[in-house]
């Protein structure tokens, strides 16, 4: 049986990918899409805006589309103020959420959480399998390798993005943070002017935005006289959209709860 998908920012670039993903694949049907409030685009079919994409109608309420079509899972890369708000929605019509959206607030992460009592929830920074598997590699390198390694991480994206450092690069900064027994507060995320020698267990990350950089991710470990690179680039979002629609599959047979795409893969 196909699952009932509806996409949040239909239009945008996760969007776009997303629903066509949906659309080579034979168990995955897109029931609604959604854009920004006021969108010259309202009330027009997606395929207009997206050759190729169906003739859903575009509209920009959720809550609408939610009480009028049947719908599983909801696919969210939208803004952290907007997924904050799809999630409340998402709990009150019993309804699963995925979510890609990075740069989320404390606030806004507690909302997922509190969504998540009353309908599953899957949050990630990045849907990909190859970044899943550096996940596992970083922390099984920082426990090896022990303290005495200095960790560092470097993260270029596409001048557009909004938020730095990515979603990604502090989840790959905090898997090494916690392998080797340290908290976020170890994480520096800029320097600047005379700052002196390095700190004991600091963990640096670098960003670097410009022209159409999809994403990529390099963690290295400095040690005396020898050092470590693991890299993750993403040649493309397509495997972002085959994350996402992998998540929401796994996600339709779940409790409620808060799950990231470690328990998928798992």
């Amino acid at each position: 049986m196909s699952i009932r998908l509806a996409v949040v920012a239909a239009l945008g670039r996760m969007g776009q990918a997303i629903v066509m993903r949906i659309r080579k694949e034979g168990n995955a049907l897109l029931v609604g899409a959604t854009v920004e409030p006021g969108s010259a685009w309202v009330g027009k079919p997606l395929a207009e805006a997206l050759p190729g994409a169906g003739e859903v109608v575009l509209t920009d309420s959720l809550e609408a589309l939610l009480s009028t079509t049947k719908v599983d899972a909801v696919i969210d890369f939208s803004t952290p103020l907007a997924t904050a708000t799809h999630a409340a929605l998402c709990a009150k019509a019993g309804i699963a959420l995925v979510v890609g959206t990075t740069g989320l607030s404390e606030a806004e992460h507690a909302a997922l959480a509190t969504a998540a009592k009353r309908v599953p929830v899957l949050w990630a920074p990045n849907m990909s399998v190859g970044i899943q598997v550096l996940s596992l590699a970083i922390r099984e390198a920082a426990r090896r390798l022990g303290a005495g390694w200095n960790v560092e991480v470097l993260e270029i994206h596409h001048k557009r993005k909004k938020d730095a450092p990515s979603g990604t690069a502090l989840k790959l900064a905090e898997d090494a943070a916690g392998a080797l027994g340290l908290s976020r507060e170890h994480l520096r995320m800029e320097r600047c002017g005379l700052i002196g020698e390095r700190p004991e267990g600091e963990i640096g990350i670098q960003t670097l935005r410009g022209g159409e950089v999809i994403g990529e991710h390099t963690v290295f470990f400095f040690g005396e006289g020898e050092r470590l690179e693991f890299k993750h680039g993403a040649q493309s979002r397509e495997q972002f959209a085959q994350g996402a629609l992998r998540a929401a599959r796994w996600l339709q047979a779940k409790p409620a709860g808060l799950y990231g795409m470690g328990d998928v893969l798992s």
